[in-house]
């Protein structure tokens, strides 16, 4: 069975930061993401990466902030979150591809994680 487990949310100040942990079980991903939704918005895309993670997408908003990075051996994806923002509070979901596609189209990917939650307080 296929499972995606997200940890590593939590509340945090305006300026700080926080490393998310995705674990995939089941199968090996060439391809994972990170999609946030806030209350009252759409599911957006935050980040993707390729399984030898030498390739990156990034949302406009988070380049610079936001690091993908992921350890094969774990079957682990990371996002690293730094300078958080006020708007950056979501509830951040994993997902992923069992092809090469970094897309920021959520229908793109197969599997998906129950969410962690992202609080930056001003």
């Amino acid at each position: 069975q296929v499972q995606l487990v997200e940890s590593g949310g939590g509340l945090v100040q305006a300026g700080g930061s926080l490393r998310l942990s995705c674990a995939a079980s089941g199968r090996t991903f060439r391809s994972m993401g990170w999609f946030r939704q806030a209350p009252g918005k759409e599911r957006e895309f935050v980040a993707a990466d390729t399984w030898n993670g030498s390739t990156t997408y990034y949302e406009d908003s988070v380049k610079g902030r936001f690091t993908i990075s992921r350890d094969n051996a774990k079957n682990t994806v990371y996002l690293q979150v730094n300078s958080l923002k006020s708007e950056d509070t979501a509830v951040y979901y994993c997902a992923a591809s069992v092809g090469v596609i970094l897309s920021p189209g959520p229908a793109r990917y197969d599997y998906w994680g129950q969410g962690t939650q992202v609080t930056v307080s001003s």
